[in-house]
């Protein structure tokens, strides 16, 4: 069975990453090789990920690597970032897998005790996939973690009071391949990203800024201008455009877990 290569740390093992001192530049030189890796579309990548779970590498272990970066990309952020704030991180999340990686991160900022507001932005009660689900509950009882459910637009607009004292926004609430005008309350989640930009507050995107697409590099109305994004396994198509290196700001591609023999058939 193809395996990870034994020299390749994965964030929840590496012990590096849990350096209380770590910045954004020395994060970026610690996971600088796939950054060096060829780039990929978004249907590349989709297929690289089922191809990894044929392989026997579970979906919730790829979200637990991925939300584990996230949350270290969070601390290199505030570390890097000088900005009187609450000291709280807003993190959306939306219904799929893109908001499973946010609830990650969140519990593994928990670890580090780092308090988030983490928000779940959707018309449905629950996440939608069984993985971003489980991830969901876990939060349940961890006490740096506060949840909410935002299922309208109007219940997303509440959070724009104060959004100027959040120490960070972590945007998960679309992740590869979206296209179309944003919908309620995702739309409004956008908006209250852009509001918080706007007021100094640092923007760390999952995988892609929302809106904006992997493969084209073509944004949707209204999309999200991030002053980080973490993209897992390899660089995408979307975020070397020119549109794409505007909105995603500095890009940091971390490795997940995905074996370099699942990128192809």
């Amino acid at each position: 069975m193809p395996t990870v290569p034994a020299t390749e740390l994965l964030p929840v093992a590496d012990a590096y990453l849990a350096e209380p001192g770590l910045t954004l530049d020395t994060l970026a030189t610690h996971w600088a090789a796939y950054a060096a890796r060829r780039p990929m579309t978004a249907e590349e990548m989709k297929g690289a990920d089922r191809r990894a779970q044929r392989m026997g590498v579970s979906g919730r272990e790829l979200m637990e690597q991925a939300g584990t970066a996230v949350a270290v990309a969070a601390r290199a952020l505030l570390n890097s970032t000088d900005r009187p704030s609450s000291g709280r991180i807003l993190i959306l999340a939306g219904p799929g897998n893109n908001g499973g990686d946010a609830f990650v991160a969140a519990r593994r900022l928990a670890d580090a005790d780092v308090h988030s507001y983490v928000v779940l932005v959707s018309s449905a009660f629950r996440p939608g996939t069984p993985d971003a689900a489980a991830n969901w509950d876990r939060l349940d009882g961890i006490a740096p973690v506060q949840r909410m459910h935002a299922a309208s637009g109007r219940d997303v607009a509440i959070l724009l009071n104060g959004i100027e004292r959040a120490a960070l926004v972590i945007d998960g609430l679309l992740g590869t391949g979206v296209r179309g005008a944003m919908r309620e309350p995702i739309a409004q989640a956008v908006e209250l990203c852009l509001a918080a930009r706007k007021h100094g507050v640092p923007i760390l995107a999952i995988d892609t800024p929302t809106a904006l697409d992997l493969t084209s590099g073509e944004p949707s109305e209204p999309n999200v201008h991030a002053n980080v994004t973490v993209t897992f396994h390899r660089p995408k198509d979307g975020l070397l455009t020119r549109t794409g290196r505007v909105l995603a700001g500095r890009v940091l591609v971390a490795p997940i877990g995905i074996p370099i023999e699942a990128d192809h058939d």
